[in-house]
């Protein structure tokens, strides 16, 4: 489907592609990770053929659809729905023309096209789509600009969606989502049947959504079978693998030095030092791993507070008196409480949170809180309020005046902004770092309560982690809106949900509201609107026999391993009773001795095979998901 053959790109003296090959088949459902800033929305509009990558460098295959969402956000006065529908040139095309068509043969082909492309259907199937994405049967009916840009942008994406390209591109399109239009991204995307290109930080989604990861590290593109997890944990063991042979060249290389430096003006050994001269620019050098350290995140524990910390009692807490969004919540919050707030965008999640905050009075009832109580708030909207020509330094010293510089900059350093970044200008500073700023500023003086907005939109993988480890560490109480599962999952011990004008505790877990969202809004894409039915049919069908034939050597390979690991334990059986005999080890130690050393690599094979096993079970399963598709 997608070949990229020897890129090398450079963007203002800075390599982003340094001979990078990579291909992704049809089908494959692709996560494409790697550091902020290195280069992958840039590898996005070069497949889209907005930058020139070179003549070969990258390659799709003939006749394949490609789509990707509009950079601009739909913002005319037709409505949802129509907006959608008119991203099927060809049904558009089609229905415009049968209005003025008179040649009866003409009709009838238009007709015909229609039914092969199943374009009466077309409206419930958008439909649908923009249902998962979070829009009611009303607001489909609505002109887009009626919306604001994030939910604009929504149905830019359920637009590229409903036109099911060949090849799928996608970047971080769960930015404008919740965690419910999210949920129903990654099933859709699960059942999608063509292939997926997907830049994405969502741990969730790169898990539960994807066949493949590609990864863009140091200019190179490597592809890996599996989810994210496989992928971290492969990685982790190929540069572990990586350092002990790096290790081992070492000491192996200074032994070498050390008699070369001992002999070489000495007669008598100088053809053995010339020799080890010799090997020595022989040996390979393997280059230390670049660490892509992730700076932590680090709140100070505030002091230990009495429960609750607040209690919500018969509130009703909007905007205007007499038209409350949420209606006689009742709520408790204790000193260590981690919840996350569940919900669709729009049913009133950030209402409670600025209620919970001081931000918002409520319009009837009360908020009770502990009179001591300190609140540290983080919304998106407030990475406005950081001063765009000041540094993170003059931020800092407005929160201490009276520190002296050194003290002052040991501060920002604390934060993550050490000497190479604390006198760097907001304007100047990425999203992930203005957001690391913002948290770092509001809980600077230790806060009771965290309650965070939205986090990660700006964070990469490994900021969200750091995120996770810094909130599990803190002994306060957190409160989460998130659209990330994996944070959310992480972290929270309680849900709350917020809808249809009510907040209260949810009883089930993060597993549960999961499979609630998925059950309510099952669509899957239909047929290529583009391709004649019988081709697609055809197409299918082919896909399918592939696929099952592919299935039996991976399943063989598997059960194969399955029968040594069963084996190597029956060994391991016979050779445990044989050094449990009486005495052994006094009357006839040699033996022994032998047989607890072919325990120990009996364990090093069976260690390898489980580990061979689960790897060929996983690609069995990924390429049993492909064939049922």
């Amino acid at each position: 489907m997608l070949h990229i053959n020897d890129l090398t790109y450079r963007i203002e003296n800075r390599l982003l592609f340094d001979q990078a090959t990579a291909a992704i088949s049809d089908g494959w459902k692709v996560g494409f990770v790697g550091a902020n800033g290195s280069g992958k929305s840039t590898l996005l509009r070069m497949i889209k053929g907005e930058l020139y990558a070179g003549d070969d460098e990258i390659s799709i295959r003939k006749n394949r659809r490609l789509g990707a969402v509009d950079q601009e956000a739909p913002s005319s006065d037709i409505s949802l729905i129509e907006t959608v529908l008119a991203q099927d040139k060809e049904r558009a095309a089609l229905i415009a023309e049968s209005d003025s068509a008179t040649d009866p043969h003409r009709i009838a082909e238009i007709q015909t096209r229609l039914a092969d492309i199943d374009a009466h259907s077309a409206e419930a199937r958008a439909g649908s789509i923009l249902s998962g994405l979070g829009f009611s049967a009303e607001d489909q009916r609505r002109a887009c600009a009626e919306f604001s840009g994030g939910w604009r942008m929504r149905v830019a994406l359920a637009g590229v969606l409903f036109s099911a390209p060949d090849l799928l591109l996608l970047d971080e399109p769960t930015n404008y989502l919740d965690l419910e239009g999210t949920i129903w991204l990654e099933a859709y995307l699960k059942r999608y049947p063509y292939t997926t290109l997907i830049v994405s930080h969502d741990r969730a989604l790169l898990n539960n959504a994807v066949t493949h990861i590609m990864a863009l590290e140091h200019g190179k593109l490597s592809v890996h079978a599996g989810g994210y997890d496989l992928y971290e944990k492969k990685r982790a063991e190929a540069r572990a693998q990586a350092a002990s042979f790096r290790a081992r060249q070492e000491a192996r290389r200074k032994h070498m030095q050390a008699f070369v430096d001992r002999f070489r003006a000495k007669a008598s050994k100088a053809k053995q030092a010339q020799s080890r001269v010799k090997m020595l620019e022989r040996l390979e050098t393997v280059a230390e791993p670049i660490s892509a350290r992730t700076i932590p995140f680090h709140f100070p524990n505030p002091k230990p507070m009495a429960p609750p910390i607040i209690r919500v009692v018969d509130a009703d807490l909007g905007y205007e008196e007499g038209k409350p969004v949420l209606h006689k919540v009742n709520l408790r919050l204790d000193h260590d409480d981690r919840i996350a707030i569940l919900g669709p965008n729009g049913e009133g999640k950030s209402t409670l949170v600025k209620a919970l905050s001081g931000r918002l009075p409520p319009l009837a009832g009360n908020i009770y809180k502990h009179k001591k109580l300190g609140v540290a708030y983080f919304a998106q909207h407030q990475l406005d309020e950081l001063k765009p020509k000041q540094s993170a330094y003059d931020h800092v010293r407005e929160l201490i005046p009276n520190a002296t510089e050194a003290e002052t900059r040991s501060a920002a350093a604390r934060l993550g902004f050490g000497p190479e970044k604390a006198d760097t200008k907001v304007e100047k500073l990425s999203g992930g770092e203005k957001a690391r700023l913002l948290l770092g500023l509001i809980t600077f003086h230790g806060a009771h309560l965290l309650i965070l907005d939205e986090p990660t939109n700006h964070l990469d993988i490994g900021a969200r982690e750091a995120l996770v480890e810094a909130l599990n560490d803190f002994q306060g109480a957190v409160l989460l809106i998130t659209h990330d599962a994996h944070l959310a999952s992480s972290v929270a011990d309680r849900l709350w949900l917020v809808n249809k004008g009510a907040a209260s505790p949810y009883d089930g877990d993060l597993s549960d509201y999961r499979e609630l969202i998925i059950a309510s809004s099952k669509t899957a894409p239909k047929q290529d609107t583009k391709k004649p039915a019988a081709n697609v049919k055809e197409r299918t069908r082919k896909a399918s026999a592939e696929s099952r034939l592919s299935l039996q050597p991976l399943k063989k390979a598997a059960e194969a391993l399955e029968k040594r690991i069963e084996a190597l334990n029956n060994t391991m059986t016979r050779l445990d009773a044989a050094l449990a005999e009486p005495g052994l080890f006094e009357t006839n130690l040699p033996r022994a001795t032998k047989l607890s050393k072919e325990r120990s690599a009996l364990l090093n094979a069976i260690s390898q095979a489980e580990t061979e096993w689960l790897e060929a079970l996983e690609q069995y399963e990924n390429a049993k998901a492909l064939a049922d598709a």
